[in-house]
């Protein structure tokens, strides 16, 4: 399903002549020296777009770091001033808002813990109203689409078109590389909703080690993301936040150097022709895996009302694991990922059981019926 957001082109209001689109400076701004020091090295290296740093730092725990608070709004005006660089930061209240404004920042972002509370965000977007400035959104703290549509929808329709979403990861209590799981899955489905919304990735909040920004960076790239927000510090070994995750501004450059920009496919007509071509494979293969799952639907059905008839549970934990076991251990040798098959798997089973529930169900209505009538 499409949702109605009246967006325009990054192109627009962001200088988008570097690629690709980068929006890069310190997780916070400390002091005056390190933000205006740390922003004239960024701008040296030609490719940065716009400044970022926190001003006012949304903490986990009290007595952490917390933002040098309003202070920094004249560090970034000077940085601005003297290197030309449009500067962003986060805002978090109402406040925020007008306090940004009135120092000339050009573009706010919403970050995630504020994305998650609708109050916050319409009162950011009451703020926002009659303004005309660039705003980005931040995928929530989970991973909830609608949380983060809302939010969209909420700026929106407070008369801001200069709209963007920052895709930042999850979190998960699954523990892996990343400090928040990209779920790239989550991303697609907003592109989907909003195909002309631009959407920008932060490899530094997904990653949190420096080590693994690249990667991130290429591959949000490789979806089609329309830029990157990457924390950069003059000195990230003595950051007073995020210290792992940030980058100098030499190693900024090195991981732009070492990204591979890829084309559009309009861009070649022979390209596009054979991606038509393969597409089309794509779409019978595609017809025939429908078409076989609702053949295998009905037949589940009819082990449905076999098991009604004969009052056999619906839920045969033997018969599940002897499945589990062959199929994924099939589509191993044919090299699928054993996850997706499982995920698959699972979905397909817990389908099977809903309809054989539904009959289930349908019997047991039947019978109160039937008893209601013979009490009559």
């Amino acid at each position: 399903m499409k949702i109605d957001l009246n967006v325009q082109p990054l192109s627009s209001w962001i200088n988008t002549g570097k690629q690709p689109l980068l929006i890069a400076g310190p997780c916070s701004a400390e002091t005056e020296d390190q933000l205006v020091a740390t922003a004239h090295l960024l701008a040296k290296t030609g490719k940065v777009t716009a400044l970022r740093a926190g001003i006012w730092k949304p903490r986990t725990r009290p007595g952490e770091f917390e933002g040098i608070g309003s202070i920094g709004l004249k560090w970034l005006q000077r940085a601005k001033e003297e290197t030309g660089l449009p500067v962003a930061i986060e805002v978090a209240t109402g406040k925020h808002v007008e306090e940004a404004l009135a120092a000339g920042v050009d573009i706010l972002w919403v970050g995630a813990r504020s994305t998650v509370n609708p109050f916050t965000v319409q009162e950011i977007a009451d703020a926002l109203k009659g303004v005309d400035i660039p705003v980005m959104v931040k995928n929530p703290v989970n991973p909830d689409l609608s949380l983060w549509i809302g939010a969209l929808e909420r700026i929106n329709n407070a008369g801001i078109t200069k709209l963007a979403a920052i895709h930042r990861g999850f979190s998960s209590y699954e523990k892996s590389a990343f400090r928040n799981e990209p779920m790239w899955d989550m991303a697609i489905n907003l592109k989907t909703h909003a195909p002309h919304l631009p959407i920008i990735n932060d490899p530094s909040h997904i990653s949190g080690n420096r080590d693994l920004i690249q990667y991130v960076a290429q591959k949000a790239l490789d979806l089609d993301m329309q830029g990157l927000m990457i924390e950069s510090h003059i000195d990230p070994s003595v950051a007073w936040t995020d210290a792992k995750q940030q980058v100098t501004p030499s190693h900024l450059a090195d991981i732009i150097d070492a990204l591979t920009l890829r084309k559009p496919e309009t861009a070649n007509t022979e390209v596009s022709s054979k991606l038509d071509e393969l597409r089309k494979q794509i779409d019978k293969i595609d017809d025939l895996l429908i078409q076989k799952l609702a053949e295998r639907m009905q037949i589940v059905e009819k082990i449905g009302q076999y098991k009604k008839d004969n009052g056999i549970t619906i839920l045969q934990v033997g018969r599940w694991d002897e499945i589990l076991q062959k199929r994924t251990g099939y589509a191993k040798a044919l090299k699928l990922n054993p996850e997706f098959t499982e995920k698959m798997l699972e979905m397909i089973h817990s389908e099977s059981i809903r309809k054989q529930t539904e009959i289930m169900s349908k019997e047991q209505a039947e019978g109160q019926a039937q008893e209601k009538m013979t009490h009559a």
